[in-house]
C-alpha cells in the first residue's frame, strides 16, 4: 500500500483513516471514506468502533442523530435499531412479531480498524490486513454529502407549486388599508388590503381568503380545497396557534405531520408505546386522499389530505365522544424554508358546556410543544425535498399515509 493510502482519494479500496480514535464515543460521528458518507460509533462505552452508512434507509435520516441504546444504533425518528453488523434487529411499528424486510439492513463498510490512536475504514474488500502505520499525521477526507435519490425530489421552489393556492398569512395579520410582505417559491409578495379588496405585488393568478387565512395562487391553480366541517360549527372553539418557521421543504414536513409511528421516539411526553401501528385505511379521492387508522381505546385518527399541502388531521374517541381537529397548512417560502399554520378546533361531548378559556390555552400549549419537537426532527431532516419515486425509501404497512402523499404529490406535479 503506497503512503498516500491515507490522504482523501477518489478511490473505495484500501483503509481509509476517518477519525482520531479518542473522538470516538457512544455520539455517532459522521466520517468521509472512499468518496462515501459513513458514521462511526461505540455501541457500548469503551467498546470496539462501529461503521454505518450515513443514512437510515426508511426515511434517509442522517444516522448522524441517532443514539446508542442497549448495545444498538437507534434511528431517531422511528426508532429502527441495528446491530454492528448492520442488521435492521428491531422495527417496532411491526410489533414484536414482525420480520424486518431485507433492505432494512444497512450496508456496513468491509472493516473497521481501530490502530496507531486513529480509526481506519474500508469500504470494501482490500487485500491489506491491517493499516499500515502512517509515516505524518494522517488527513482523513472530507465528509461527502450523501447521494441523492435517484428519482424525482420535491422541493420548495418546484414549478409545479406555482399552480396552487397556497396560505400565506392569516387574514387578522393584514389589516384594512394596510399591506405585508411574504415569502412563497423563493420570491417577496407584497399583499395589500384595499377597498377593492385584497391584491398582490407582483400580480398574482389570484389572492382570496378562506377558513380564517389569506390565500396566493401565482399561476392558475388546479387543486382542489380541503373542506373543513368544524369551521363555522358552533360546536367548536376555533384557536390559531402563532405561524412558526421550519427549516427545511414543506414535502419531508408534510410526512412527518402525517406519520404515526414516529411519536414514542420525538414525543416522549405523549406516553406512547414502541408497539406496532396499525396500516391505516387510505381512500383516494379528488385532489387527495383520507387516510383512517385505529387508536387504542377505540379511538380514530383520520388525515384528510389536499396536495399539495393542506391537511386535516382529527381524533375521535367514543368514549367522552370528543374530538380533536387540527388544520395544518404549509406556506413553502424558500428552499429551505416552510411557514406553518396551524389551527385547533376544540369541542366538549355532546351535552357539556364548550372548551374554557384555560382548557384552550392549555391544550394549545401542549400542541405548540409536539410541534416544537416535529420541526425540531425536521431540522435534522432537512435536504432538497420528498423523494417521489418510491424506491428510493423502504415503506412499511405504518407508512400507507405517507405512500399516498408521495403519489398525490407525483400525479400532481405530473399535471399539465
Amino acid at each position: 500500500m503506497s503512503g498516500t493510502a491515507w490522504t482523501a482519494t477518489a478511490r473505495s479500496t484500501g483503509w481509509f483513516p476517518v477519525a482520531p480514535a479518542g473522538r470516538v464515543g457512544t455520539t455517532p460521528v459522521p466520517v468521509g471514506a472512499g468518496g462515501r458518507a459513513w458514521v462511526v460509533v461505540r455501541l457500548r462505552p469503551g467498546g470496539e468502533v462501529s461503521a454505518f452508512p450515513a443514512r437510515c434507509p426508511h426515511r434517509l435520516v442522517p444516522l448522524a442523530a441517532a443514539t446508542v441504546v442497549d448495545g444498538r444504533l437507534q434511528c431517531p425518528y422511528h426508532g429502527w435499531r441495528f446491530d454492528p453488523e448492520g442488521r435492521c434487529v428491531d422495527l417496532p411499528s411491526l410489533g414484536p412479531d414482525g420480520t424486518a424486510p431485507p433492505r432494512a439492513d444497512l450496508a456496513v463498510p468491509w472493516a473497521v480498524e481501530e490502530r496507531h490512536g486513529w480509526v481506519w475504514l474500508a469500504p470494501e474488500r482490500t487485500p491489506v490486513a491491517v493499516p499500515p502505520a502512517p509515516s505524518s499525521r494522517p488527513v482523513p477526507e472530507p465528509v461527502p454529502a450523501p447521494l441523492p435519490p435517484s428519482g424525482p425530489v420535491l422541493g420548495n421552489l418546484d414549478p409545479a407549486l406555482e399552480h396552487a393556492w397556497h396560505p400565506v398569512a392569516l387574514t387578522r395579520e393584514l389589516r384594512p388599508g394596510g399591506w405585508l410582505q411574504v415569502r412563497l417559491l423563493g420570491r417577496t409578495w407584497t399583499l395589500h388590503r384595499g377597498d377593492g379588496g385584497l391584491s398582490a405585488d407582483p400580480p398574482a393568478w389570484g389572492v382570496r381568503e378562506r377558513l380564517g387565512v389569506v390565500w396566493l395562487a401565482p399561476a392558475q391553480p388546479r387543486d382542489v380545497a380541503l373542506e373543513v366541517p368544524e369551521d363555522g360549527n358552533r360546536r367548536f372553539v376555533r384557536r390559531w396557534l402563532p405561524s412558526v418557521r421550519a427549516a427545511g421543504p414543506a414535502g419531508p414536513l408534510a410526512d412527518l405531520l402525517l406519520d404515526a409511528a414516529h411519536a414514542p421516539f420525538v414525543h416522549p411526553a405523549a406516553g406512547d408505546d414502541a408497539g406496532e401501528v396499525p396500516a391505516a385505511d387510505v381512500t383516494l379521492e379528488p385532489g387527495g386522499f383520507t387516510a383512517a387508522r385505529r387508536l387504542p381505546g377505540g379511538r380514530r385518527a383520520t388525515a384528510v389530505v389536499r396536495v399539495p399541502f393542506q391537511l386535516r388531521l382529527r381524533v375521535d374517541d367514543p368514549g367522552p365522544g370528543a374530538a380533536t381537529p387540527r388544520l395544518v397548512l404549509l406556506q413553502p417560502e424558500d428552499a429551505d424554508s416552510t411557514r406553518v399554520h396551524t389551527c385547533l378546533f376544540l369541542a366538549a361531548p355532546p351535552g357539556r358546556p364548550l372548551p374554557a378559556p384555560g382548557d384552550v390555552a392549555a391544550e394549545a400549549a401542549r400542541e405548540e410543544q409536539v410541534l416544537a419537537e416535529d420541526l425540531a426532527l425536521a431540522a435534522e431532516l432537512a435536504g432538497a425535498g420528498l423523494p417521489l419515486a418510491l424506491r428510493d425509501e423502504l415503506h412499511v404497512p405504518a407508512d400507507r399515509p405517507g405512500v399516498a402523499l408521495r403519489r398525490a404529490l407525483a400525479d400532481f406535479t405530473a399535471a399539465r
